[in-house]
């Protein structure tokens, strides 16, 4: 919302400075995010008028002109050199005499305007287009005043430039301070200034002639107004002082019949629409869309409806979309010679989100979505029928006005007691009913309490801490005693067994990821193919299209960075995630937090892509694999120690994966990334992926003090023929699995298949060479202990998975 401050002052001119005022209504919770002044500082500019223009006797673009600057000019005309193209006898324009000083350039020095010589033409001033003051990008030529300007007037006073410009940003429930008089209504509560009542004189009919309106939708539209003026002149100029106005609050000017329904609005806060009757086929009809139905806006876009959209449709086809944006075929033009004025009150919830399903926003729908006061339509029109027939010509026909069902004025009731809880001051009922009194809301008192009735233009007084709101705001937050909290602070202790989230993200970090932060919601192809989610959690207004659905896995969002990347000439890439994922099924992990039935547990997800390491000299370059990343979950993991077990998953190579199981429990997987996954996201290569739960992450073990064995460990090798079914961690976990607890470790440290089948290794097996550690704690071990402890070892390998010693 914006506006200049000498607007405001109209209605309601309190004592303060600007920057006082900025401050009063940021306190009171309308903030003031900028103050602007209208025109940059510079002076010795006043109101001049060409009398004479000649040609240049030198230069081709360059006119001589003789001006008359009213007190400055006591010797005669000034003579100045000027290049404008529009530089003609008789326009009066800005002069910047010798002295005065222009505004500062992009050096930030200004620019002082001296006694100069062009083509050998003196010029005693300088005349200035709207770019040079800075008031505009507008370098056409020079500023042209208004013919009554009077001469000499410095242009400063003569165009209003010492104001500033207000910038607020109202929060949804502040509907009523979306106009100037709706701010000036505050600061008058605020300050206790006398607010200039707004009248709105009747114009009389000079007609009879009404166009007939039905209202179908009663939850769309409360109240329908409007009247017919016939023979208005859309040619005529609109005002400079509305022109001037709307430009300050940031409109532009766009014909005399537009302007003054956008003057209006931001006058009062009523959007309104103006037709052209003779483009009316019939009457008008207020309705929810029919599917199928189109409507092409002012705006260009053509737009297909639906019954969750509200029109107003003549006999042929749609013609507006309600409280939002007119339609094109009965927009007014320069041939328009009838007009239908209009303005409704459209139900709030029956606007919201409207434009923002067609990828629009308007001034109109910002505020009904929010709430406009129902009962002002008419004397709203009247105000707009008066400035038509002022400044475009006409008349009048009769007010019609349909009223069905308005929203219901409900009493709230402030308890003085809670109030002052709340608020955390002493307040009394006499403060509480100042207040009131001051906003113009209409109250009633009782033993302690003060019970009101919204007005029509407050949507936002609705439970009992909404009028304790506007005590505190009112007598002012600055006045609120600084109390330093009652309860004691304790810090939170982590147990011991547990580690933080950020320590993990260090430890990350300390293996060479980078991390990335996604937004929740994405895509829904990624949890189809990623995932494996069929029915993902909707988002019910998604910022754009395609983030429609929450993740229920932490893959999609590193995949894209990969890309992202990738497109950027990076070669190689080592990310993580640390975030929350979303699934249906509460209670799905421990640790994890339900809300409504959805299931939100933390994941920590990590991707690697390109080479394993950075450009060096010392190992020859390879590409990441499988075990770099299984080595990394180990280190993340340790001192606990991982299995990874073969497994599937919807993103990961059926062949390349593995469930991470720590303590017998599965805790995410790791794999590389499926080949039609890769294929369909465009990747050169495959990435290496995995996904882990992060309480199972943040867990570990707390450390234990063991005595140094006091006897030295024995080191056997044996190399065993096995079925190559046989996986490495069934043997091993068999080996050790020593009921006199002597087998203290096995190690793999050689894998030989012959390339051709042999009398010791046939086809179908490798040999396996492992290397044991035996160690007593209390004895030194014997040839013939150590012998045994082997044999059955061996014999248990023998026994479970058919092993035996090659030859």
């Amino acid at each position: 919302m914006q506006f200049p401050e000498s607007w405001l002052r109209e209605f309601c001119n309190p004592p303060l400075s600007t920057a006082e005022l900025a401050d009063l209504l940021t306190m009171a919770g309308m903030e003031v995010e900028e103050l602007r002044p209208v025109a940059p500082p510079f002076a010795g500019i006043v109101v001049a008028e060409i009398v004479e223009a000649e040609q240049h006797p030198n230069a081709d673009r360059l006119r001589v002109c003789r001006v008359d600057a009213g007190p400055h000019s006591k010797d005669g005309p000034l003579q100045i050199v000027c290049g404008a193209p529009n530089a003609r006898v008789g326009i009066k324009v800005p002069l910047a005499l010798v002295g005065a000083s222009l505004p500062a350039g992009d050096d930030g020095q200004a620019f002082e305007i001296k006694v100069g010589k062009l083509r050998g033409v003196e010029s005693f001033g300088m005349l200035c287009s709207a770019r040079e003051l800075k008031l505009s990008e507008d370098h056409g030529g020079l500023l042209e005043l208004a013919a009554d300007a009077p001469l000499g007037q410095d242009i400063r006073s003569h165009l209003s430039l010492d104001d500033t410009l207000f910038t607020l940003k109202l929060t949804p429930n502040l509907a009523h301070g979306l106009s100037v008089y709706g701010v000036a209504r505050e600061v008058s509560a605020l300050t206790g200034a006398p607010l200039k009542p707004a009248s709105f004189e009747p114009v009389a009919p000079g007609h009879d002639q009404r166009l007939p309106v039905v209202v179908e939708a009663g939850d769309l539209c409360g109240r329908f107004s409007g009247r017919i003026v016939r023979g208005v002149n859309p040619k005529a100029v609109t005002p400079a002082w509305m022109v001037e106005r709307l430009a300050r609050c940031g409109q532009r000017s766009v014909s005399p019949l537009v302007d003054i329904s956008n003057y209006v609005m931001f006058e009062f806060g009523r959007p309104s629409h103006i037709f052209d009757l003779d483009k009316i086929h019939g009457g008008l009809t207020v309705r929810w869309a029919r599917e199928g139905e189109s409507l092409k806006l002012l705006n260009g876009n053509t737009i297909a409806l639906d019954a969750q959209v509200g029109v107003i449709a003549d006999e042929a086809h749609v013609e507006s979309l309600a409280g939002i944006m007119g339609g094109d075929s009965t927009a007014v033009s320069d041939d328009t010679a009838n007009i239908y004025i209009e303005a409704a009150f459209w139900w709030p919830q029956a606007v919201a989100g409207r434009s923002r399903r067609f990828a629009f926003s308007t001034d109109a729908g910002h505020r009904f979505e929010r709430g406009v006061d129902p009962s002002m339509t008419v004397e709203h029109i009247e105000h707009i029928t008066r400035l038509v027939l002022d400044i475009c010509g006409g008349q009048a026909g009769p007010m019609t006005d349909w009223q069905g069902r308005l929203p219901e004025a409900k009493p709230v009731t402030l308890r003085v007691a809670r109030a002052a809880k709340v608020i955390g001051m002493p307040v009394t009922q006499a403060d509480c009913a100042g207040v009131m009194q001051r906003l113009g809301l209409p109250f009633s008192e009782g033993e302690g309490t003060v019970t009101v009735t919204p007005p029509s233009w407050r949507f936002d007084l609705t439970i009992e801490e909404d009028l304790i709101e506007e005590v505190a705001r009112v007598i002012g937050y600055e006045r609120l005693p600084a109390t330093p909290p009652l309860a004691p602070v304790t810090a939170r202790v982590r147990v011991e067994s547990e580690r933080g989230a950020h320590a993990v993200r260090h430890a990350l970090a300390d293996l060479g990821y980078q991390e990335t932060i996604n937004f929740s919601f994405v895509e829904a192809r990624w949890e189809h193919e990623l995932a494996g989610n069929a029915d993902p959690i909707q988002v019910l207004n998604p910022i754009a299209a395609p983030l429609a659905v929450m993740r229920s896995s932490l893959l999609g969002g590193l995949v894209n960075v990969l890309r992202y990347n990738l497109a950027r000439k990076a070669t190689r890439a080592r990310v993580f995630e640390v975030g929350r994922v979303f699934w249906r099924d509460a209670g799905v992990a421990s640790g994890d937090d339900s809300v409504h039935g959805v299931s939100q547990p933390m994941r920590v997800s990590g991707l690697a892509y390109g080479p394993a390491a950075p450009l060096q000299w010392g190992v020859p370059d390879r590409a990441v694999d499988f075990f770099d990343l299984k080595g990394d979950i180990e280190s993340l993991l340790a001192p606990r120690v991982a299995r990874f077990v073969p497994a599937e998953h919807p993103a990961m190579h059926p062949g390349r994966c593995a469930a991470v199981a720590v303590d017998g429990a599965i805790i995410g997987h790791l794999g590389e990334l499926h080949p039609k996954w890769r294929q369909a996201y465009e990747l050169p290569h495959a990435p290496v992926v995995f996904e882990l739960d992060l309480a199972a992450v943040q867990r570990r073990g707390v450390p234990q003090a063991q005595p140094v064995p006091r006897q030295q460990s024995v080191l056997r090798d044996v190399a065993l023929v096995v079925a190559d079914q046989v996986g490495h961690d069934a043997l091993i976990a068999t080996l050790r699995d020593d009921a006199a607890g002597l087998v203290r470790a096995a190690t793999l440290f050689d894998i030989y298949q012959p390339a051709a089948p042999t009398a010791d290794i046939p086809a179908g097996h490798r040999s396996l060479a492992v290397r044991m550690e035996l160690l007593d704690d209390e004895t030194t071990l014997t040839d013939d202990r150590i012998d045994a402890a082997v044999a059955q070892a061996l014999a248990r390998a023998k026994a479970a998975h058919g092993a035996r010693l090659r030859a």
